[in-house]
């Protein structure tokens, strides 16, 4: 067995666990939600029924135009800005703040599924809701009984 010296600095100080810990989301220690800059990048769930995919993406203190949707073959983007500016002058100060957020998801759609024109989308409670419909060949059929003749 061999001595190792450690130098303090080779352990987290007690502030830099505690930013750690609370500059996390509970429950989700991979920071899956963060960009490589630190910034969120919203959850989103897709759920397929017979006849669409439906899609929730979880952006609450956005407005219906902060968002844009695009389709571009079978790319669906959903993107969106944000940009805010506060300006307060009195007398003996002047206070300037802005904020700036942004973020961009793409999901890519099954060729020859997806009913293009008929896809719909609503923004209500923090929650953007896209529904997008199947082509009527690409819908599960149910089983039917086939008689033999």
């Amino acid at each position: 067995m061999s001595l190792i010296k450690r130098s303090g600095d080779q352990f987290p100080t007690f502030p830099a666990l505690f930013d750690d810990f609370f500059g996390r989301e509970l429950f989700n220690w991979g920071n899956n939600n963060f960009s490589s800059t630190s910034t969120t990048v919203p959850s989103v769930n897709i759920r397929e029924n017979k006849d669409a995919f439906e899609v929730e993406l979880a952006a609450p203190g956005m407005q219906k135009s902060d968002f844009q949707i695009r389709l571009d073959g079978n790319t669906l983007t959903i993107a969106s800005l944000k940009q805010h500016s506060d300006e307060d002058k009195q007398e003996n100060y002047s206070r300037k703040e802005f904020s700036y957020q942004s973020f961009q998801r793409s999901l890519l759609l099954p060729k020859d599924v997806v009913d293009e024109d008929g896809i719909s989308a609503r923004y209500e409670n923090g929650l953007l809701q896209l529904t997008i419909p199947k082509k009527e060949a690409a819908k599960k059929k149910e089983p039917r009984l086939i008689e033999i003749g």
